[in-house]
Formats: C-alpha cells, sequence, structure tokens
C-alpha cells in the first residue's frame, strides 16, 4: 500500500491527519500479515492499531476482547465511522438468539470487517465451528496482559486463546496492552506462540501526569476536599471492595457532589446508565471497582483517585492512565496505609502457594512504590523496563523531598531481633520487643526478659515496622507462606547482618494509620474549639431557659461538638450537622449560626472547606420505612419485625429521626403500653427536673420498678418530639 494511502484511509475513516507514536509502522506490520506485539499505555492510541487494518484487508478481524461494555463501545464507535451498520458487531452473551443470528448473517456476507468476541464466546463449540466458515484477517488479543498469572489481571480463558486459533484457523495475531513487565511481555509472546513477533513498545511517560501518595488519614473528608476545589471536573475514585464503592459514593452525594457509583455486582442496565451519564458529562464522579475504566475512551478525566491502593503496579499504573488522556491536566492521587496491604495478604492465605508468591511480589512491589521517597514517575518506568534518568519534576516525591537519614544500625537491631526470636514471629511482635513494649502475646512467649526487649525503646513500635518494612523491600526479610506473615531472613540479610553497609530510611508519612469512620464528625473531641463550644452551650442554656425547655431538647452536646469542629454559617451548612435536620436548623438555627459566623470573623479563622455528614449510608429507606409506617399507626413491634430489628435498634432509630427535627407521632404506641398518670408523670421530669437526656438517671429518680427503659425511651421520644420539634 502507498505511503499516502494509508494516511487517507486514516482521513478518510477517523477523520485524523496524521498517526501517533508508533501506530503507523504498527499498522504495516498488521497489514504485512506479522504477528505483531504492541506495548502501548492507556491513551496510546491502541485500538487504531486493529481497526484501520481491518477496513483495508479483505475477509473479517477477530478481536479477542474482555469486557462487554468495552466491545460496545468500540462497535458504536466504528459504527459511527461507517455508513454500513454491519461493518462492527460484538458476539457475546448479551446477545438474544434473534441479535446472534442477524450477526452471523452479516459476518458470512462479508459485511462485517471487525468482530468482537469474549474469550469465554470463543470457546463455545458452536461459535468455533461458526467462525471455521469466516475468512479471517488476523486475530487482535486486546488486554493480552489477561494472558499471564504475572499480570494484574490474569483470566485463565485467556491461556486457551491458542489452541482455540489453531482449531478455527491460523491467521496473523496482533497483541496489544497498556501494561506489562518484561516478564509479562514474554509470558504473552510465549503463550500466544509469537516469541518472534514483531515488538513495539511506546513510552510509559506521560508527561501531563502527576503522581502522589497521602496517608489514609481521614480519607473520605480528604477527597471531599479535593473534589470540591476542583468543582465540575470529571475524575474516578477505584475502592476494592463493592461495598466501600456504595458507601463513598453516597457519602459523595450528601455531600452535594455529582457521583454514582459503578461495580460488577450492579445489574448491567445500571451500570450502563451510570457510564453513560459519567461519559455524557450529567455526572462528575464515579466511584468503581476496577471493573470501570477498560476502554472507557473518555479524554478529559481530570483525577483519579485510589480510595484503596491496588494489588499490583501494573493495574495502578493502567487506572492512573485514564487521567489527562487529552494530554491535559491529570492528577493521580492515592491514600495509602500498611493496613490496607495486610488486608489483601489475608485474601490470598488458602490460594495455591504458586498463586500466593506471585501476590505476595506484586505486593511487594506495590509497597515499595507507596512508602519510596524517590522519584514516582522513574520507579514506575523503571517497573516497565523503561529508563528515566532525570526525576520527573512531576510528582509528591520531587516536589516535596522528604528528609533522610542513615538507617544501618536499625536495620541491623531489626534483622537481630527476627534471628533472635529464631524467625517465627510476625512484624508486629518483633516491633514490640524492640520497642519494649509489654503485650499479652510478649508475656506468655516471656520475650520480655531477653536481651533485645527494649533495645530501641527510643523510638515506638511504628517505627520499627517501618525499618521491618523497608526490610522486606530492600529483600533482607521475607514472610513464610505456609505461616503466612512471620519474618524469615533472606541470604541477601543473613549477608547484610555479616556486613552491614549503610541503609537509607525516610523520615515519612505515618502509613500506618487507617481511616476514620465517614463523616463521624462530633466524635473526636480534640479538634473541638473549646470557646465556641462555650459560647454555644451559653447560648443553648438561654435559648432554654426563654423557651422552658432543658437544654438537650434544643441541641445535644455532640451537636453543638460538630458545630464547634465544621463552624457553620448557613442553614444549608448547619443541617449538615450530626444531629441536626432541617426542622431543628429552621427552627433553633438563627441564632447558632449568627454568633458562629460573628465569631469566626471576628478571630479570622479559616473554616474547613468541606461539611463531612454522618454518612447515613443505606439506613436513608429504613428511616423513610419508619415514619411512613408510624405515619399508618402500625405497631412498633411489627415494623421491627418487618426489618429484623429488635426493639433497642428500632427505638435507636426513631431517637435519630425525632433528634434530627422531625416530626413522628408515637402516640397511638404509648397509649398501648402505658396508662395517662405514669405518661405524666414521666413527660414532667424530663420538663420539670431532668438536667440531662440520661435514660439511667430517669430511672433512678423515677423508680425501676415502676417502669422499664423502654417506657422512659418512648416518652423521652414523645417529649422531643412535643416540645422539641
Amino acid at each position: 500500500m502507498k505511503e499516502n494511502s494509508l494516511s487517507d484511509v486514516l482521513k478518510k475513516y477517523f477523520g485524523f491527519d496524521h498517526f501517533k507514536g508508533n501506530q503507523e509502522i504498527i499498522i504495516k506490520s498488521v497489514l504485512n500479515g506479522e504477528n505483531t506485539f504492541v506495548l502501548m499505555p492507556t491513551g496510546g492510541g491502541k485500538s487504531l492499531c486493529y481497526q484501520l487494518p481491518s477496513l483495508i484487508l479483505d475477509g473479517t478481524a477477530i478481536v479477542i476482547s474482555p469486557l462487554i461494555a468495552l466491545m460496545k463501545n468500540q462497535v458504536d464507535a466504528m459504527r459511527a465511522f461507517s455508513l454500513v451498520d454491519g461493518i462492527a458487531h460484538f458476539m457475546n452473551s448479551s446477545l438474544n438468539k434473534t441479535e446472534l443470528a442477524k450477526v452471523k448473517d452479516d459476518v458470512l456476507n462479508k459485511k462485517t470487517r471487525l468482530l468482537y468476541v469474549a474469550p469465554e464466546s470463543l470457546t463455545k463449540e458452536e461459535n468455533i465451528e461458526f467462525l471455521k466458515k469466516v475468512k479471517i484477517s488476523f486475530y487482535a488479543v486486546d488486554e493480552a496482559h489477561c494472558i499471564s498469572e504475572w499480570g494484574h489481571d490474569f483470566r485463565p480463558e485467556y491461556r486457551r486463546i491458542r489452541p482455540i486459533i489453531n482449531q478455527i484457523g491460523t491467521a496473523p495475531i496482533i497483541a496489544l496492552t497498556a501494561t506489562a513487565t518484561p516478564k509479562v511481555q514474554h509470558d504473552i509472546q510465549k503463550n500466544l506462540g509469537m516469541l518472534s513477533a514483531n515488538v513495539y513498545k511506546s513510552s510509559f511517560r506521560r508527561h501531563n501526569l502527576y503522581y502522589e501518595v497521602r496517608p489514609k488519614v481521614n480519607a473520605t473528608k480528604e477527597i471531599i476536599k479535593f473534589i470540591k476545589s476542583n468543582e465540575g471536573k470529571s475524575g474516578i475514585i477505584y475502592c476494592l471492595s463493592r461495598k466501600k464503592v456504595e458507601e463513598l459514593a453516597e457519602t459523595l452525594q450528601v455531600n452535594g457532589i455529582k457521583a454514582l457509583a459503578y461495580h460488577a455486582g450492579m445489574d448491567s442496565a445500571t451500570r450502563s446508565r451510570n457510564q453513560d451519564m459519567f461519559l455524557m458529562e450529567d455526572v462528575d464522579v464515579i466511584v468503581a471497582t476496577i471493573a470501570f475504566g477498560m476502554g472507557i475512551d473518555k479524554p478529559d478525566v481530570r483525577f483519579v483517585i485510589h480510595y484503596d491502593i491496588p494489588k499490583s503496579l501494573e493495574g495502578y499504573y493502567q487506572e492512573t492512565g485514564r487521567a489527562g488522556r487529552d494530554g491535559g491536566e491529570g492528577k493521580c492521587i492515592t491514600f495509602y496505609s500498611y493496613k490496607d496491604i495486610q488486608k489483601l495478604e489475608k485474601f490470598m492465605q488458602g490460594k495455591p502457594v504458586a498463586e500466593q508468591e506471585i501476590g505476595k511480589q506484586l505486593l511487594l512491589e506495590t509497597v515499595s512504590y507507596a512508602e519510596s521517597s524517590t522519584c514516582r514517575v522513574r520507579l514506575l518506568l523503571n517497573y516497565f523496563g523503561e529508563r528515566l534518568e532525570e526525576p520527573c519534576n512531576n510528582c509528591d516525591n520531587c516536589l516535596n523531598p522528604k528528609k533522610k537519614f542513615e538507617g544501618k544500625e536499625y536495620m541491623v537491631k531489626a534483622l537481630n531481633a527476627i534471628m533472635v526470636v529464631k524467625e517465627k514471629f510476625k512484624a508486629e511482635h518483633v516491633s514490640n520487643i524492640l520497642a519494649g513494649k509489654i503485650t499479652s502475646s510478649i508475656k506468655s512467649y516471656k520475650h520480655n526478659q531477653l536481651d533485645i526487649f527494649g533495645s530501641g525503646d527510643e523510638k515506638d513500635e511504628k517505627f520499627w515496622n517501618t525499618v521491618i518494612r523497608s526490610g522486606l523491600i530492600a529483600q533482607f526479610i521475607t514472610k513464610d507462606i505456609e505461616n503466612y506473615g512471620l519474618l524469615k531472613l533472606t541470604e541477601l540479610g543473613r549477608q547484610y547482618l555479616k556486613n552491614p553497609v549503610s541503609h537509607i530510611l525516610t523520615e515519612d508519612h505515618d502509613y500506618e494509620a487507617t481511616e476514620a469512620g465517614i463523616g463521624q464528625s462530633g466524635t473526636g473531641t480534640s479538634s473541638v474549639d473549646p470557646t465556641l463550644f462555650a459560647m454555644l452551650k451559653d447560648l443553648r442554656k438561654n435559648i432554654a431557659k426563654h423557651k422552658d425547655l432543658p437544654p438537650f431538647v434544643i441541641f445535644q452536646d455532640p451537636s453543638l461538638e460538630d458545630m464547634a469542629i465544621h463552624y457553620p454559617i448557613s442553614i444549608d451548612e448547619l443541617k449538615n450537622i450530626s444531629g441536626v435536620g432541617v426542622g431543628k436548623a429552621q427552627r433553633y438555627g438563627k441564632e447558632f449560626i449568627e454568633l458562629i459566623k460573628k465569631y469566626v470573623d471576628e478571630n479570622e479563622i479559616e473554616r474547613p472547606q468541606d461539611m463531612v455528614v454522618k454518612s447515613i449510608v443505606n439506613k436513608s429507606g429504613l428511616k423513610v420505612y419508619i415514619i411512613h409506617s408510624i405515619d399508618r399507626k402500625l405497631p412498633l413491634t411489627d415494623i421491627a419485625d418487618a426489618k429484623g430489628l429488635d426493639m433497642n435498634d428500632l427505638l435507636k432509630e426513631v431517637e435519630a429521626i425525632v433528634n434530627s427535627g422531625t416530626k413522628v407521632d408515637i402516640n397511638y404506641y404509648i397509649n398501648e403500653v402505658l396508662d395517662e398518670d405514669h405518661q405524666d408523670e414521666v413527660f414532667e421530669y424530663f420538663k420539670d427536673e431532668a438536667e440531662t437526656e440520661s435514660i439511667q438517671e430517669a430511672l433512678n429518680e423515677l423508680g425501676e420498678d415502676e417502669y422499664s427503659e423502654e417506657d422512659i425511651r418512648l416518652m423521652r421520644i414523645k417529649f422531643i418530639n412535643e416540645l422539641g420539634n
């Protein structure tokens, strides 16, 4: 094919004036019928490398791809380039019989140039028989890293591709991936029988991406703050569990962020709708498991946040690569806690030893990346077999270098301690020995009597844990697989003990800190502004006196504490404070926000940018059900039974509803269980005598032989409902 005609086809079908990077030379390799291996980062234009040759060559190109959503996107994109709808099709489990028959007709009638097939569909006998009748121009194996057990997304069915190709009929193969270490690349080529293929590697360097790793402390709050300071920008947040995906998406929503969830456990219609809303910019943020993003062609994703560190650097690089595909700004922020790594290690237990070995090695690479103080981009490129000599100057370690210090004596102490306890204990135990911290485990093994006990007590156990992790990264130490977690010295570690050399440690973040509970503002009083808290209590007392109510009916202490942390200065912000609903904010809020605003102005206080609300994950539906059921005057016992709650839990929910200012009338139920005199006595107690809302104090005063805890709680609900709301 003449040079200019290849450019003509590019212009005619895809509207581009010139090729990107290695695209042209890769396409020529495919057109020449040669096996081709393509390693190209996300956003480099991999799909064009098989789409364009399929339009030129005679026959149908078979594209083997792992994700149904990805196939649909690519087929839609190809059809948009052509006048013939049948030019591209997919064949997978989502098609009904009629749709499948239409696909087969178009393929046999030579209308179809590109046929996308899931590896599972490829293995079906009837599909193998059908494809034997088709003239195949070439096979494209997309996301080829799925072939390798060392890849981040290994799929056993990918290992069967080569034998099936041999059954259907051989044709040239192009294998494509966005992430592969040299080891994974060799594994792919060997498995596909294409060791002598033409190999085209593009640089993994993405100059527009900024990389940062933060300690996982108040991660949810940090994420809200970050998104609010990047208003209107598109972003993806990755979590490892489906539960965390849903929880975080809901928390973002209640904080006024347009966010949706995406994971494999959702039905396909919801998944497709959420994905489309993200692509159409109806929402700004998708919170997802790694199921989201493969082949999603959204060029203007401005940030990718990892709430949980991924299981491998390949997975991490591919996911961060979804930011800034248009060459514009892309921020890649990861929240990291070593406890997350320990969770991932636990998941590996019980798997075959070979799989554990691989998983352990991949995790070790991730830890060394997250905890390193050197240029992050250089580390990533080295991992993929590419060298970067100069620092990137676009990562947290380059822009804010961390302080380093000599750690030789610490490393020797740690290795020595592992040997003294005969390599039979985990990192936490060894760290406690060095720091001189007595635990029940140390007592039972009498390790507090060892000479090394407390030999490093100038540092705490967290510091010694960091030293041990540094030893794991340097491969002086390994973790036993049979008894997972027991520390053993490697040959390298034994040599180091005999002949210690310089070992640099970094004054670093505390990567053992864990996420505080989502939005549980108002629990830790350390950040409460004591002066403001005292002023708010005085104001509450005055209002209570004026209205002839006990102060706790206005707002309870945790609500005042929350105000003294977040400084709400509008009714909308006040509604986000724990224990303050719409009703209470409207009824009592004006004076409180006026006092706070004046205090903030006079003291020039910088308020937190975000208002983290108390997460009501999966409870909003329950609260609505309870309110509706009470409106219908259903017995509380029936409501509890219907939702599988005991009475105590149901009353907690009703208390929360009433305390936040919503009116619910449970008189119909109280009248069944308490006579009028008893009701009056408890009501008068709360109105005239009670100094706090304490149930125990009420029982002491009114008599435990006369009333049950449930009676008092019911009456307290009635009291707050009638006088407070």
